[in-house]
């Protein structure tokens, strides 16, 4: 059912900062990317075995800032599954007792590809997200 792990967030307190740093360490670096209905802004880190995702609050509502609150100095939001099928894959873990988060439908993540996220208090403290593989 999982796939292979697509990438960990970070929640950041300067994201330029961040984004410096990896960029000095030789780390391919994306540019910024608002996603206002996450209220976040992104950055994605590339390796070649998978990605960090620089996670920075955008807007007073944003889940980041409430982090942040708790973490000032950030730290590991979520880890990220790719899934061969979103909608399987949030009926069987649910059918497991595993909450998912909002409406536990999918919603277009960071990548443009649907996601579901389940609740840490499920998965022994992890924030955990699913998101839709690219179809071969």
């Amino acid at each position: 059912m999982l796939g292979p792990l697509n990438h960990i967030a970070i929640a950041v307190p300067d994201l330029a900062g961040a984004v410096a740093l990896y960029g000095k360490i030789g780390a391919m670096v994306s540019p910024p990317h608002d996603l206002p209905e996450h209220g976040v802004t992104v950055v994605f880190i590339q390796f070649l075995n998978t990605k960090i995702e620089l996670l920075y609050p955008l807007g007073e509502d944003s889940p980041i800032r409430s982090f942040l609150a708790k973490n000032p100095s950030g730290g590991i939001h979520h880890i990220c599954f790719e899934v061969d099928d979103i909608h399987a894959t949030g009926r069987k873990v649910s059918g497991l007792g595993v909450r998912m988060l909002g409406s536990g439908n999918p919603k277009a993540g960071a990548h443009g590809l649907p996601v579901l996220f389940a609740h840490p208090a499920d998965f022994f403290g992890t924030l955990v997200e699913f998101e839709q593989a690219i179809a071969t």
